[in-house]
């Protein structure tokens, strides 16, 4: 488990998988700026099952267990990429921030990579203000980069380089 100051990360395990499909089926959890996923808990499994060794999928949990959110990280190009979403009624409430922290200080921590870039729709302004309060750096538009609710959508593209982050700003403990 990845530790922080309020939430922690902890790996999804296979009973996770049934609430990940509720998560991903729900349109107010993805929010109106992602694609619509519909897939059944055997398609999360078998994309459960075949997951490279260098991604992994994480269950934001507040410090009493409540699970409020979904992060993982995933190989792109030599580097690695991120994606977050957390359960409407928390956000706005700093969980998010220290989340994607926490996901920083680890993959810079525990790989050696040069940079950890993430997406979001033009229109998201939490998550940009989420990547943007971590130390991520707006690097350009990617246009019509995904098929949202029935329009092509452009969006963000975010980094931060190992440099920009220097040392670990949330991360307490990992078990």
């Amino acid at each position: 488990m990845l530790e922080g100051k309020n939430v922690n990360l902890r790996i999804v395990e296979k009973e996770d998988l049934p609430l990940i499909s509720e998560w991903m089926a729900d349109f107010d959890f993805l929010g109106e700026h992602v694609a619509l996923w519909q897939k059944s808990r055997m398609d999360w499994q078998k994309r459960y099952d075949s997951l490279p060794s260098d991604e992994k999928w994480f269950v934001v949990e507040k410090k009493d267990g409540t699970k409020v959110g979904f992060i993982q990280h995933f190989p792109f190009h030599g580097f690695q990429e991120v994606g977050y979403a957390l359960v409407a009624g928390e956000r706005g409430k700093g969980r998010c921030t220290e989340a994607v922290e926490i996901m920083v200080d680890y993959l810079f921590l525990s790989r050696d990579i040069v940079r950890i870039q993430a997406t979001t729709d033009t229109k998201n302004i939490g998550s940009q203000k989420v990547l943007e309060k971590v130390g991520f750096t707006k690097e350009g538009t990617i246009r019509k980069e995904e098929f949202v609710r029935g329009e092509w959508r452009d969006k963000y593209l975010y980094s931060i380089l190992r440099e920009e982050w220097k040392e670990p700003r949330i991360l307490a403990r990992t078990t």
